[in-house]
């Protein structure tokens, strides 16, 4: 059926429309069902989407469409479209396959891929496959072509360097903002890293999602290059405009069931690599009580690593961290720039444990691409950051990616929590703190979040300040606080 399309100003994330209730009768849809919109007369410029029907707003002749959508195929208001029911894809039996607990094919992988890119898939059909991947698990080649298909429907960073290094953290612990520090020291240090980050899954932030507070994340591949070429290095959302959009989508339903599938988390890391052309990483694996991973787990992800990295040719080292703690005092977009700013500013002292991680992992990356012998990255990476050359690099990072240090705000809300009894710190419930966090609004709110005062070993007295919980909003502070009383995560003794 052909109808023009109508702009409401309306933005979802995704990729949708409305119709008119009977015209939805004519063509045969009901709410949530797929819909194939595609250009009058033209031979390509075809989208598929999901449909919600309403009786007003919009005309029986009308179709009202996202702003995403309008973006993908480039359309314009007024413009006549044809608009039918769309079939359900052939990959839904696919991901039916792998709830089975069947091995996929590479074709039939891609084919699932595709169809998320193309937004053939809703959300109920990819958790249904995030869901098949984390209880049936994936072997080494399914996770190969996972790996290739998340890489092949975006688009690659074609940058002329010999050497290009990155890091990348598997998450899961509060803080750790080790990646700004990083990259800022290997870049100072004359080192290409462009590091494109996701956002986060389980943790209170993720990389992106902390730059994101001061500057822009989201790039085409021409704009990354032209801030590496000026920069040495960028700080960058992966599934930013195209450039691993798959992996994007899978991360928000992700993120929905507060799930992370190993051969997903291996894939999304990997195909962001290749896809900003890496040749040495280093990966952070945090392990013990709290983290996501035990000790035995991280050594066998540290193996698929190895196995990954040896089979699409690129040097990958992977450091196993203790994780059974935050690292740094921030937790949250804004808290946890604070602890960034802090280290790299020679003339503030930011939290030592967050400081001495960043260095051996740019050390580490000295030491991979040859800038350092063995044995003497970690001093390379302490005298640049102890010259103040590592904040220059930050901030002129930073002001390429069109961003300030002026634009950090602090949030409106916040509330102070006191020790009730002395003695000492013997445990802190990471997932408890990211949760606190994450009601407080972190990461969408950049302000919400913790400031935590103390760490496991550290000696508190009655009344001293433990934490501080902050939101953009009073109920959401106050829910934060309900689970904080509920759940009270510092344990003293």
């Amino acid at each position: 059926m052909e109808l023009r399309i109508k702009f409401l100003k309306w933005s979802t994330g995704m990729l949708g429309a409305m119709l008119h209730k009977k015209t939805a009768d004519k063509i045969g849809v009901q709410s949530r069902d797929r819909i194939s919109i595609k250009k009058a007369g033209g031979k390509d410029g075809e989208i598929f989407t999901f449909v919600n029907t309403i009786d007003g707003l919009i005309k029986e002749n009308e179709i009202a469409i996202s702003s995403e959508t309008k973006e993908r195929i480039n359309l314009k208001n007024g413009q006549r479209v044809e608009v039918r029911l769309a079939e359900s894809p052939k990959s839904v039996l696919y991901i039916k396959k792998k709830v089975d607990g069947k091995k996929l094919s590479e074709k039939e992988i891609r084919s699932i891929i595709i169809d998320v890119v193309d937004n053939s898939l809703g959300e109920t059909e990819i958790a249904l496959f995030v869901s098949g991947m984390y209880e049936k698990g994936m072997t080494f080649r399914e996770t190969i072509g996972l790996t290739k298909a998340i890489l092949d429907t975006g688009f690659r960073v074609e940058l002329p360097y010999k050497i290009i290094a990155d890091k990348h953290c598997v998450g899961g612990v509060p803080g750790n903002r080790t990646t700004p520090i990083v990259v800022s020291i290997c870049a100072a240090g004359g080192l290409i890293v462009p590091k494109n980050s996701s956002r986060a899954i389980t943790s209170a932030a993720g990389t992106a999602d902390v730059i994101e507070a001061i500057a822009r994340v989201d790039f085409s591949p021409d704009e990354i290059k032209k801030i590496i070429r000026k920069t040495g290095a960028c700080m960058v959302h992966g599934g930013g405009l195209g450039m691993v959009p798959a992996d994007s989508r899978i991360i928000q339903v992700e993120k929905i069931l507060k799930i992370d599938p190993g051969a997903q988390l291996l894939a999304s890391i990997m195909s962001k690599k290749l896809a900003s052309g890496s040749t040495h990483v280093v990966i952070d694996i945090p392990y013990g009580k709290g983290a996501k991973f035990t000790e035995k787990e991280a050594l066998a992800l540290r193996k698929k690593f190895n196995k990954l990295a040896k089979y699409f040719k690129i040097k990958i080292e992977c450091l196993l961290t203790d994780g059974t703690q935050p690292i740094g005092n921030g937790i949250g977009p804004i808290f946890e720039l604070l602890d960034i700013i802090k280290i790299l500013d020679p003339n503030q002292d930011g939290p030592k444990d967050l400081e001495k991680k960043s260095l051996l992992l740019a050390g580490k990356l000295f030491e991979m691409t040859g800038k350092a012998n063995k044995g003497e990255g970690i001093a390379l990476a302490e005298k640049i950051l102890d010259s103040g050359k590592a904040f220059e690099k930050f901030k002129e990072i930073i002001k390429a990616q069109s961003g300030s240090l002026r634009k950090i705000k602090l949030a409106k809300y916040n509330h102070e929590v006191f020790a009730k009894k002395s003695g000492k710190v013997f445990e802190i419930i990471n997932s408890d703190l990211n949760s606190i966090a994450r009601l407080a609004g972190s990461p969408d709110d950049k302000a919400a979040g913790i400031y935590l005062f103390y760490h496991v070993g550290d000696y508190v007295k009655r009344g001293q300040q433990l934490f501080l919980i902050c939101s953009e909003s009073k109920p959401r502070l106050n829910q934060a606080l309900e689970f904080y009383k509920k759940k009270k995560p510092v344990k003293i003794n």
